[in-house]
């Protein structure tokens, strides 16, 4: 199909949509998109294939901090020969996976799109809520536990993706990654998602995208690939000398994921066989990135993506780094191995991508959907603040507070995220505003060592922008989702009540800065820009770049990318 007549394929079809979004019946779905006007059509031919990377809980300073010892074509591939933005931040406060993955591809924060964290609890009643959780769909062959993610359902925006496939159903949008709220956030509410489970091995869909999986999963799952890795030994790649601006193995502070804390390190040792706890163990090691780029593959291949003249969308989100930074910090020697085993498997990668699809007829991005804090007691080693707060202790500080000033009650419940959640029948029963309690608890947190600020319900629905991380909070804030307190920690802080591993979450730098990696030679310059611009800028390039509507709850902006190699 010549760009003329896919352009001018495009108008009717936007406007019959523009009608029905105007009808007095509609309601929000995913086919609901901008109107005709925001069109732009492309400045040349769209690609076959937008391959969209993520490296889950990678922070552009490990990026930079290795780039010496990358392949020339992985990482690099971006670095030397694509276009790069330096200075790429999250806007949003609470910096966690689902909420990272699901601005992606929307331009919409956690304010819009309700996806505040990976796992909240209804403020009213105490409910837990996963990002991802809906039972009225189960896994295809494969146990769904009671929280397990299987649609996009509390997802309340469209993504790149879903305008795509209104415009074009012949367009094909797949998700695939080592967790569930990886593979269907980008995915969105017209793809289709693929996500590892932990306790077979396979990957699987669920029953909101089909009834039965296509016969390329079932051929895929039926040779076991995740057995291979039964036994295998995970070794550095470089000598000892390579890793001396890394903390050496073995620390106290560094946890046991299963495979031990040092490497080198064998998968499966002491079991008899692959089974659900070699499985698990498999993500938290290089092998689940090659396991899920294996199965990207195999989607490429079985899908048939990049073959013809309609965009398809690819995201493959690559968890394993997470699991790792987690269990032992992105200071750590494993972090930095995991990383150059990372930059390799993806050197394959793009190679294959360039030898299937053609090199000219396809875009990469990477990203990661947030960064890491660096292991408190490695932090403080190095003479920084640094903390962990016991989230029972601030919430018993808190109660007791509250106590002197409302009387006798359990008037804070829990946390969610960050957040603090009330007892609101308690607060009703007692005549009191709901709003003077939250201010009541704001002052009394911020007495706990490690507490930054908190920002209450009135200050999230507000509109000050001065007063600092208020605008990051609020981004990640939507009403009657996330908790009526959010609280932000001092930078080099976290919650938790393990004295190991590490995390993130913060509106600081170490969890917002994120690499934003652009290729693809007919499409992108080269060069790397310094401008700052957000991962929420994302989703309107790409639409842009296809000539289609931006999602029409994206708060981003079109990135300044190169036109010409600089």
């Amino acid at each position: 199909m010549s760009l003329t007549r896919r352009t001018w394929l495009l108008v009717p079809v936007l406007a019959a949509l523009a009608a029905c979004a105007n009808s007095p019946s509609s309601s929000f779905s995913a086919a609901s998109v901008a109107a005709p006007t925001d069109v732009v059509a492309p400045a040349k031919k769209p690609p076959k294939l937008i391959v969209f990377m993520v490296v889950d809980g990678l922070p552009i300073r490990q990026v930079l901090g290795y780039r010496d010892q990358l392949q020339p074509d992985g990482f690099k591939r971006f670095l030397d020969r694509g276009a790069w933005f330096a200075n790429a931040y999250y806007g949003h406060g609470y910096t966690v996976t689902a909420a990272g993955h699901s601005v992606m591809l929307s331009g919409a924060y956690p304010q819009r799109s309700g996806i505040v964290a990976n796992e909240w609890r209804d403020p009213a009643t105490g409910a837990p809520q996963y990002n991802t959780a809906d039972p009225r769909y189960q896994y295809i062959g494969n146990k769904t536990e009671p929280l397990a993610g299987t649609s996009p359902e509390n997802y309340k925006v469209e993504t790149v993706g879903d305008v795509l496939r209104t415009l074009q159903p012949g367009s094909k949008v797949i998700g695939v990654s080592g967790k569930d709220r990886g593979a269907i956030l980008p995915s969105g509410h017209k793809g289709t998602a693929y996500m590892f489970m932990g306790s077979t091995g396979q990957f699987a869909s669920s029953t909101y995208y089909m009834q039965q999986h296509p016969a390329w999963v079932d051929a895929f799952n039926a040779a076991k690939p995740a057995d291979q890795f039964f036994g295998k030994t995970w070794a550095p790649m470089l000598p000892e000398s390579a890793y001396a601006r890394s903390v050496p193995d073995g620390q106290p502070w560094q946890s046991n994921t299963g495979n031990g804390n040092r490497l080198p390190a064998v998968l499966g040792a002491g079991m008899d066989g692959p089974g659900p706890r070699f499985y698990g163990n498999i993500l938290p090691s290089p092998f689940g990135d090659e396991l899920t780029l294996a199965f990207a593959r195999a989607a490429v291949e079985g899908e048939q993506l990049g073959s013809d003249d309609q965009t398809d969308i690819l995201s493959v989100s690559l968890s394993s780094h997470d699991y790792v930074n987690h269990a032992f910090g992105p200071e750590s020697r494993l972090s930095h191995d995991h990383f150059l085993h990372l930059d390799r498997y993806l050197q394959g990668w793009f190679q294959y991508l360039d030898a299937r699809v053609g090199r000219d007829n396809y875009i990469a991005v990477l990203t990661a959907d947030h960064g890491f804090t660096d292991t408190p007691e490695w932090a403080k080693t190095q003479g920084r603040d640094a903390g962990r707060i016991v989230p029972a202790q601030a919430v018993g500080f808190v109660n007791a507070g509250l106590a002197k000033h409302f009387g006798e009650g359990r008037w804070v419940v829990g946390m969610s995220g960050t957040g603090m959640i009330f007892d609101e029948a308690l607060i009703k029963a007692k005549g009191l505003q709901a709003d003077d309690v939250y201010a009541a608890a704001k002052a009394l947190v911020e007495q706990v060592d490690g507490v930054r600020v908190a920002f209450t319900r009135a200050q999230l629905a507000g509109d000050d922008t001065a007063t600092p991380y208020l605008a990051q909070m609020r981004k990640s804030w939507y009403p009657g989702i996330a908790a009526p307190l959010q609280v932000v920690v001092k930078e080099g802080w976290m919650f938790g009540s393990r004295l190991m591993g590490t995390t993130h979450g913060s509106p600081y730098e170490n969890d917002t800065h994120v690499p934003l990696l652009t290729w693809g030679p007919n499409w992108v310059g080269q060069g790397r820009v310094e401008q700052r611009v957000e991962i929420a800028d994302l989703a309107p390039t790409l639409s842009k770049l296809l000539g289609i509507p931006a999602p029409r709850q994206a708060q981003g902006k079109p990135l300044p990318l190169p036109v010409q190699a600089r």
